[in-house]
This record gives C-alpha cells, structure tokens and sequence, in this order.
C-alpha cells in the first residue's frame, strides 16, 4: 500500500500543520512516512505546499511525480488546481470552497469551483462555516483533515487521537473544537 499526497494552500492556513498531524497519525498506524515542505514566501499568503508519501514499505523519495498523487488536499481552490497535474487520474481532489484572495486578478471563484468539481472524484468543503460550527473558526484545517480522511489509509480514530494530542496543551477546549472540526469536515466528504 502506497499513498501519495500532495497538501497546498497559501501562508497561515494550517497547510504544514495538516501535514504533521497525517504523518504522525500515520507513523502511529505503523506505516512509513515521508514529507517535503516548501514554505513560499515567509509571511501570510504566499503558497505553502507539502509532499506527504505513506506507505507499508519503504519510500525512497520525498517528493510526489507528476501524474502519481492519490490525493490532493487544498485549503484554498485555485492552490488545489494549481498542483492538478500531480493527481493521478483516479485520485481525488478535496478543496476548500472558500477563496484566498491575496491577488488583484484572481480567478473568477465559480468557474474556479466549477472546475474542481469536474474532476471524478472531488470534494468541495465549505471549511469556514464548518469551523464556526465546531466552536473554532480557526479550526479550518481540521475540517480539511477530516474531509480528507476518506482517502487516507489511516483509521480515523488515530487521525482524532493525534488531533487531541497536538492542541490538549493549549486548552482542552481547543482541543475539542479540533476535533469537532476534524468530524464535521468527515461528514461532509461523506
């Protein structure tokens, strides 16, 4: 078993914080695992993208080819179209629904989402509102992370357990909001 990931977004959106808590979720299920960061530009809003290789054998490489990705997890819609041609073509592509608009001639977000939703196995995740909903508007990134679990080979409730481990330290009540958010955005992709 092999799982490739491609994890994209834009500065202060959680994108490496995703990534951290699916590789140690997968470390704790015993797979092998793998990770690549490019940060982009050092402040809000510049593109941050993850390579994220899971396997029950070893990985000889960081880095995910074109073509090969099972999964491409976006916290912002043209990020996620950005990085399509490293998606397999039966893998699925889950976005946020929610634009970062940090530039004057971004795309038009209905033809932007109506082009995610032409791929055959997409998701398209009013992460924002589901945040608000768990109690943590903050908590968008945890909403992705469920609305990718489907596609994860990792039990969700080892994704959950790692969840609660990351932010217990803050506050438990932070931690439970992560963790509402991580369920609500798994219903959605349902």
């Amino acid at each position: 078993m092999k799982k490739d990931i491609i994890l994209a977004g834009v500065g202060g959106q959680g994108v490496l914080s995703m990534a951290v808590i699916i590789a140690q979720a997968a470390v704790g299920a015993g797979l092998s695992v793998r990770q690549s960061e490019v940060h982009g530009m050092a402040q809000r809003g510049g593109a941050v993208l993850a390579h994220l290789r899971l396997s029950d054998t070893n990985i000889a490489s960081d880095l995910v080819p074109q073509g090969v990705a099972d999964l491409i997890l976006s916290m912002e819609p043209v990020e996620s179209l950005r990085y399509a041609p490293w998606l397999a073509p039966e893998g699925a592509l889950v976005s946020a629904a929610e634009p970062f608009v940090n530039i004057s001639d971004y795309p038009d977000i209905a033809v932007v989402l109506r082009t995610i939703a032409l791929f055959p196995k997409n998701r398209i995740v009013k992460a924002e509102a589901l945040a608000k909903e768990a109690g943590l508007a903050r908590a968008v990134n945890m909403v992705m992370v469920g609305a990718a679990s489907p596609f994860l080979p990792i039990p969700a409730a080892a994704l959950e357990t790692t969840i609660t481990a990351m932010f217990v330290h803050k506050d438990p009540s932070v931690a439970e909001a992560n963790r509402k958010a991580f369920n609500l955005g798994r219903t959605a992709a349902s």
